[in-house]
């Protein structure tokens, strides 16, 4: 019972990401082309919320459910950022989906989308594989 909310909550975000046409590949794919700014647009709406989202939890002191304060972490910059970006984007616009949507278009029907699920969760492991290794 208590797996029901956040299967509720997943559902409703992956009929978001269907219906709003923010999983179709298509729309992916014009905005890797720069055909039409409503991808951008989601994206920048997104931003706007999240940053509006930590302006307030700072300022106003918000806790979380079991009561303690909410901390947001700083994260230093990493030379591996940059090349990671890029891998991350050109997994993206090869396949039109970046790790929310696989989800959405594999509910949907679009069963293609097996095999970038299957390229993320094998990308994720070989990351965990290698991350010892890699300069800090």
């Amino acid at each position: 019972m208590r797996s029901l909310p956040p299967l509720a909550l997943g559902l409703f975000f992956g009929l978001v990401l269907v219906k709003t046409e923010v999983a179709s590949w298509f729309r992916i794919q014009k905005m890797f082309r720069f055909e039409e700014a409503y991808m951008f647009l989601v994206m920048a709406s997104a931003i706007a919320v999240g940053a509006l989202s930590l302006i307030l939890i700072r300022k106003l002191d918000l806790r979380g459910l079991d009561g303690a304060p909410i901390a947001v972490k700083e994260k230093a910059f990493q030379k591996g950022t940059i090349p990671g970006g890029v891998i991350f984007g050109m997994g993206w616009a090869i396949t039109g989906a970046c790790p929310g949507p696989i989800y959405a278009q594999m509910g949907s029907g679009e069963y293609m989308a097996i095999f970038t699920f299957l390229g993320a969760f094998g990308g994720a492991y070989l990351y965990a594989f290698l991350r010892p290794r890699l300069p800090h």
